[in-house]
């Protein structure tokens, strides 16, 4: 079986670019609330901790209502600690955007002591009721895996052409 790997992602940008699809293909997903999703990203140049906004229109059946997501992408290769986010300040970021939440989407792995700030930041912030999530690469890989092949044939062509020969041995 073929192994879907960042390797074939060339740059911050592109990682990005991946993160925008990978959100905008959540609007067609099975099983779930999500009546619409919009997907701004922040473009070119400084952006204070925003790469993308996510903005979630959900139904409860009676009503309709949107959760937003502040996400930023770090692409790169080692583990990432609190240095690399440090200049920001989450909470702030999180209530200037009206958003529920921040999403750091590595390309690697935290260590340990952002996996900490970001438990103390739940902990501190608990009457605000913002949500601070990491995802690994690993955790952002399995959720790409499943279900994305137009995200599979754009960013990872190398993983694409692999499943499709897998596929056609399989009919044979």
């Amino acid at each position: 079986m073929p192994e879907l790997s960042f390797d074939e992602i060339k740059n911050w940008s592109q990682f990005e670019e991946l993160a925008v699809a990978f959100f905008r293909s959540l609007k067609n997903a099975e099983k779930t609330h999500i009546v619409d999703v919009r997907v701004k990203p922040s473009g070119i140049g400084p952006d204070g901790g925003t790469d993308i906004l996510v903005d979630f229109i959900l139904s409860d059946y009676i009503n309709q209502f949107t959760r937003t997501w502040v996400i930023q992408c770090k692409f790169h290769n080692e583990p990432i600690s609190p240095k690399k986010i440090s200049e920001i300040n989450i909470p702030t970021l999180i209530h200037s955007n009206n958003a529920c939440g921040y999403l750091l989407i590595c390309k690697s792995r935290p260590t340990t002591s952002l996996t900490k700030l970001f438990q103390n930041l739940k902990e501190q912030t608990m009457h605000f009721q913002y949500k601070y999530e990491i995802w690994s690469g690993e955790e952002f890989k399995n959720k790409l895996i499943l279900g994305h092949p137009s995200i599979h044939q754009q960013f990872f062509p190398q993983y694409f052409e692999g499943l499709k020969k897998v596929e056609s041995e399989i009919i044979k």
